[in-house]
């Protein structure tokens, strides 16, 4: 047996690379602390007071976690780690807000092979400027420095969100009904949802991710890239108008598999496609996959990444409320008797 040292940086983790990386996320962490957070960067556990909600008839609080998936590799592929973050919390709070909460604080999980300080305060800078745009708290987090599990330069986000909300004020979709109106939020891109088929047929088609596209305006990296539209401020604004009866999140399974999720039995969500104006990279995916309306619809957002369901007679107070927020909503379609289905139509 060798008497010589052998340390846990001789093992591939350097503590001190830990220490640095904190170092540089503790003024992004802080710049999203609001009322009600308790304690500090460092603690073992994240505190956050439910003394500003005392008066609800009775408060629940609403969770949701998920994770960036695919779309990690093409953040590697153009070395670019500013906007990951903001997926990462996108995909949790957007969730959350689908049943009428209104999100009061995120955690993050960061894992990778070896940690470099600075993408770990890029990662951190993005989920921090998506809490301060979600109006929600970054309490705490891990970044875990894993050898021989993730190749260096690589890593995983993940995080978790809790929200509030009054029972009374909860959405569920129980009170939608026939003669209703949908209204769609339109997406920024493909979101984080789908990129598995997004990488194949990148590589299918040859393309330079760095390359720019006239049709884009932009590198086909930087289109794949843009961050989870965060629809928070959308929302809140958008209840505040009126009663909002249904909210469906798009992500993974598309229109075919995310609308059903708020429709009550009985009823259908006719949705008209032709209305809706789809990003730029949507020609692409369209062309080089070649799937039917109905894949692309089960598979991606293909432009819309929220829908919320009104009453009619609602509808024109909920769109003013969202333009006001800088939403660019509109009407795509109307809830007709049926079996918790989708019709997409093109009339």
């Amino acid at each position: 047996m060798s008497n010589s040292k052998i340390t846990y940086k001789d093992a591939g983790v350097d503590v001190h690379r830990g220490y640095e990386a904190v170092a540089q996320m503790k003024e992004h962490v802080k710049s999203t602390f609001i009322p009600g957070v308790l304690t500090d960067i460092g603690s073992f556990g994240g505190a956050f007071s439910l003394g500003a909600f005392a008066g609800m008839k009775e408060p629940v609080l609403v969770s949701g976690t998920d994770g960036v998936g695919t779309k990690l590799k093409l953040a590697f592929d153009m070395d670019k780690h500013d906007t990951i973050g903001i997926d990462a919390v996108a995909m949790c709070v957007n969730d959350i807000i689908c049943g009428g909460a209104e999100p009061l604080f995120f955690l993050d999980y960061i894992a990778t092979g070896r940690i470099a300080p600075e993408h770990i305060a890029s990662i951190v800078k993005g989920i921090a400027d998506g809490c301060k745009e979600s109006l929600c708290a970054l309490v705490g987090g891990e970044t875990a420095e894993m050898p021989g599990f993730y190749p260096d330069g690589e890593y995983d986000v993940a995080g978790f969100a809790v929200g509030i909300v009054d029972r009374q004020e909860m959405i569920d979709g129980s009170t939608i009904k026939v003669g209703d109106v949908i209204i769609g939020l339109p997406s920024t891109g493909v979101h984080s949802n789908g990129y598995s088929l997004v990488r194949k047929l990148v590589e299918t088609a040859g393309v330079d991710l760095k390359a720019y596209s006239e049709e884009l305006g932009e590198t086909y990296g930087e289109a794949l890239l843009k961050p989870t539209k965060l629809y928070v401020k959308a929302v809140k604004a958008a209840k505040a108008a009126a009663r909002i009866k249904g909210i469906a999140h798009i992500t993974g399974g598309g229109f075919i598999e995310n609308v059903p999720r708020m429709l009550p039995k009985g009823v259908d969500a006719k949705i008209n496609i032709n209305v809706i104006e789809k990003p730029p990279i949507y020609k692409f995916l369209e062309e080089t996959s070649n799937l039917d309306v109905n894949e692309l619809y089960n598979t991606f957002n293909m432009g819309i990444g929220m829908m919320l369901v009104v009453d009619v007679a609602d509808s024109e107070k909920v769109l003013a409320a969202l333009h006001g927020a800088d939403e660019k909503a509109l009407v795509i379609g109307e809830i007709v008797a049926g079996n918790k289905g989708v019709i997409l139509c093109q009339d």
